[in-house]
């Protein structure tokens, strides 16, 4: 896609739970049917929150090290990631460990880009702990500031959710499971295209997240017909991350008289959204992403986002897996969990990280990394759906393709996912965020 990277998408529909879905089988890039891997994480007895001890390293265990949102305006995000990574850890544990050792885990705030201060320290801190495998972070310019900081010394890193395209074969020690914004913004693209609208503001934090999002929905919108008419690419009208009033922004967008606005941000929303109506745009024309598609029935009137849309990558995962990681969430934490946005992502990446380090036989980082995308199946493996089923299969001297709840295709060549899931979510009269429909996006 011009503006991104050179991918080249397939969008395939997977239905919905009722008849109102917008209709993304009318297009002609969402014809196929697809769905994601419905097998799932046997249940266990009991979960275990399996907490690294003090001066746990690699040398002694399979330690997994987290640096991801537990502060910041990313927050939210916090609680499912985590859960997928306990989860996935005491999975593992009750399977016999990795390579006759207990797997443990190291969760350490990332905070956000407003204040990068939180992730070098944690990223500091992380390093001196000498992990297998480090989960996060979140954002992807979080991300950004501390990758070096894990590739100079040999660790491996693996995002559930950092979708900038600036990160796509950025370091051989850098993976992901959640896809590139090519593949969410076509996808967010095309919905806003199959819903009539040509004419496109944008209101975009100047951060890598942001404008690489905007630059591939605004990729797509163009491709189909349509225009930009705010807030484009090159016209720097992007906001700094932080920034509380947004009047001369809405002003201005509202001027340019678009169809549909398009909002790209993180935190600021919860300012920019209250003064978009105040301003009369019927909000049910405007669009979300992940970093902001979330439930705002605190936060707004009633009925003030009812009709407006936005994207999440990553497929649905079954009721199974959701009531799996509620139960270790209440486990460990007391309490239950009501977001799941990458939690099976957090999940996926945990396992696969296990199973490199079982297929390199070393709980060192750097056999995680040499082995990570063989395992997730680029080496053309037997599918295997469990932690349990698959170091069977490595036992005998197989090739295996995991296949988790996040429904990912095989790491290539670029350590990202070939091929993802993208939710298509409608915000209620509530202002909540619901499920509508399923897109599979192919890189």
């Amino acid at each position: 896609m011009a503006g991104t990277a050179a991918l080249t998408l397939a969008l395939a529909a997977c239905g919905d739970d009722g008849d109102d879905e917008p209709d993304a089988a009318d297009d002609p890039s969402t014809s196929a049917s697809s769905e994601a891997p419905t097998e799932e994480p046997s249940d266990t007895a009991s979960f275990t929150n399996d907490v690294c001890a003090a001066g746990a390293t690699s040398a002694d265990s399979f330690k997994v090290a987290g640096i991801l949102p537990l502060t910041g305006n990313l927050a939210f995000l916090g609680p499912p990631e985590v859960a997928g990574v306990g989860l996935a850890v005491s999975d593992i544990n009750a399977a016999g460990g990795v390579n006759g050792a207990q797997a443990c885990h190291d969760i350490q705030d990332s905070g956000d880009s407003t204040d990068l201060s939180i992730s070098t320290a944690s990223a500091n801190n992380i390093v001196q702990g000498k992990p297998s495998v480090v989960i996060g972070a979140a954002s992807s310019s979080v991300s950004l500031n501390v990758v070096d900081t894990f590739a100079d010394n040999k660790i491996t890193e693996v995002s559930p959710a950092n979708t900038a395209v600036d990160l796509s074969g950025y370091s051989p020690f850098y993976f992901r499971t959640a896809p590139p914004d090519g593949v969410q913004g076509s996808a967010l693209g095309t919905l806003i295209a199959g819903d009539g609208y040509s004419k496109i503001g944008f209101l975009v934090f100047n951060d890598t997240y942001g404008t690489g999002l905007r630059d591939a929905v605004q990729a797509t919108v163009e491709s189909s017909g349509g225009s930009c008419v705010y807030g484009c690419k090159g016209d720097g009208d992007e906001f700094p991350a932080g920034q509380t009033t947004f009047s001369a922004e809405v002003q201005a967008v509202t001027a340019a008289g678009p169809d549909a606005i398009v909002i790209l941000a993180f935190d600021e929303t919860k300012s920019i959204v209250p003064e978009l109506a105040a301003a009369g745009f019927d909000m049910s024309k405007t669009y979300f992403s992940d970093g902001n598609t979330a439930d705002y029935s605190k936060d707004f009137e009633p009925g003030t986002l009812e009709g407006a849309q936005g994207t999440i990558p990553g497929a649905d995962a079954s009721q199974e897996f959701k009531d799996l990681l509620v139960g270790w969430n209440e486990a460990a934490n007391g309490e239950g969990l009501s977001d799941f946005a990458y939690a099976a992502e957090s999940y996926d990446a945990t396992i696969l990280a296990a199973l490199a380090a079982i297929k390199g036989g070393s709980n060192e980082s750097t056999a995680v990394q040499e082995n990570f995308a063989a395992v997730s199946g680029a080496t053309d493996g037997e599918e295997c759906s469990t932690f349990a089923d698959c170091v069977a299969l490595l036992e005998e001297g197989s090739e295996i393709r995991y296949t988790g709840p996040s429904g990912i295709g095989p790491i290539d060549e670029e350590n990202d996912p070939s091929s993802a899931f993208v939710g298509v979510y409608q915000f209620n009269a509530e202002n909540k965020n619901e499920l509508t429909s399923t897109v599979e996006g192919t890189k």
